[in-house]
């Protein structure tokens, strides 16, 4: 698609030169962009090349859209086909490309920047000197726990505030028939692909307060084979056995997740703070008319946020011809014409304006920043675009934000890392469904710590004080 692309603006620079433009088409650089395809992109696209034109800096903006479902492995398996294009955004597997040298050192470019450098939030400042690869301006990704607040109001109960109450909860909502089918077919939670969802709430509630935590000795051990570790898992084998988590999260990816959310068959989801718990509202409204969304408090706090690097987020093709003009698209994203394209959505659809006066509309609630949301105290959009629950959910993120200890891994442990990672998950299916016992958590730990975990765990000594 990108070759097609490209052969199709190479065409579109020669029909203007025998028109007798060349002298635009010439001084206008092109930049490609890999990232998900959405609706309304190819819009949004014109929109910033317009808004760079009238800020000087012109570019033409080719997209190459990946599907939203596995996108981490369409990517990975376009850029080694050699197909790279100027900016790429990533969703997992960056590393293995930084470690080879194809990513930019955005460091630089950032201390040289216009917007960028004041745009970022504190934790993107902390990632980005620990990994100058990956740039993702964007609030802590801390996930919130939802539900629907007319079924919060049909079980009589108060919205749960400690780990107790919350498996009460939990159980209620897989006991009941608020959706009316006539059937006890709604379980209590999802997590999809796997249990990392639930960890985000459940962590802290056993003891998982960071990725790496003292034993008894004093050792840095890896959470991962902690008692708490084991006691969170025998937690969730209780969820899976009572019927509360739903047996299929395993197999349930987001797509599936949302579905069983909207149609009644879960009753509690985690959504990534901010716009995309406003996606979920607004989702949840149109499938349920008069449905609304109520926000959870976390039993005791959120999962530790990593700071070592972005888990998501944009690259620069180091090898580009074109990295100036890539930065500049990303720098005037971070400007405030730039976030007001970006975020207010589209005239007449998102949002009405008369004057300096803003309205925004009820499909603002399906719009999402698709670069960067800046640090406030930067930039504000000149009317709130969130609702109070998806602004809780921003709002509980600072409340319970705590930095990890996790840091960037050396290319040589990479393999290592993978394995244990893969080890990891595969035991933890193992022990929430019940394959195995929890009395044979030493021989997990023994199997861990053989599978890379020592090597990891030897480093580890090394790094951490």
């Amino acid at each position: 698609m990108l070759a097609r692309n490209l052969m199709t603006t190479v065409a579109a620079v020669a029909t203007a030169l025998s028109l007798g433009g060349g002298v635009l088409a010439q001084d206008t650089p092109t930049v490609t962009i890999i990232a998900h395809e959405n609706p309304g992109d190819a819009e949004l696209f014109e929109r910033i090349e317009a808004g760079m034109a009238e800020a000087g800096t012109p570019v033409n903006i080719e997209l190459v859209g990946l599907p939203s479902s596995g996108y981490a492995d369409a990517l990975s398996l376009r850029l080694l086909s050699g197909e790279i294009p100027d900016i790429i955004y990533f969703q997992g597997a960056d590393a293995e490309f930084a470690n080879q040298g194809i990513l930019e050192d955005l460091g630089p470019w950032i201390e040289q920047s216009s917007y960028i450098k004041d745009a970022m939030w504190p934790h993107n400042e902390a990632r980005m000197e620990n990994y100058p690869y990956l740039l993702y301006i964007f609030p802590a990704r801390t996930k919130s726990a939802v539900m629907r607040s007319d079924w919060l109001e049909q079980s009589g109960l108060e919205a749960p505030t400690n780990l107790d109450e919350w498996t009460a909860f939990l159980t209620e909502m897989s006991q009941s028939d608020f959706d009316g089918n006539g059937e006890q077919d709604t379980f209590g939670i999802l997590a999809p692909d796997n249990t990392a969802e639930l960890d985000a709430i459940f962590n802290q509630s056993f003891g998982v307060s960071a990725t790496w935590l003292e034993d008894g000795s004093g050792e840095w051990i890896h959470s991962r084979v902690s008692d708490a570790e084991r006691d969170k898992l025998a937690y969730y084998q209780m969820l899976y056995a009572d019927g509360i988590l739903d047996p299929e999260y395993v197999t349930s990816n987001w797509e599936v997740k949302e579905d069983k959310f909207y149609s009644g068959r879960v009753a509690v989801i985690m959504g990534t703070a901010g716009p995309v718990v406003e996606i979920y509202r607004t989702k949840m409204a149109e499938a349920n008319p008069g449905a609304d969304l109520a926000l959870l408090a976390p039993p005791d706090g959120l999962e530790a946020v990593n700071v070592a690097k972005e888990d998501r987020g944009y690259a620069i093709h180091a090898m580009s011809e074109n990295k100036e003009a890539a930065f500049a698209v990303l720098d005037f994203l971070a400007s405030p014409e730039g976030q007001f394209i970006d975020r207010m959505g589209v005239e007449g659809e998102h949002y009405t304006r008369d004057g300096d006066t803003f309205e925004v509309l009820p499909a603002m609630g399906g719009w999402y920043p698709r670069f960067w949301t800046v640090d406030p105290g930067y930039w504000t959009p000149p009317v709130d675009l969130l609702s109070d629950v998806a602004q809780g959910s921003l709002e509980q993120g600072a409340e319970y934000f705590v930095a990890d200890n996790a840091f960037v891994w050396p290319a040589d442990l990479a393999a290592d890392v993978d394995a244990a990672e893969q080890y990891y998950r595969t035991s933890v299916f193992r022990f929430v469904s019940g394959e195995w016992s929890m009395d044979q958590w030493d021989q997990y730990v023994e199997g861990w710590y053989a599978a890379g975990g020592q090597a990891m765990t030897d480093h580890a000594r090394t790094v951490l004080q």
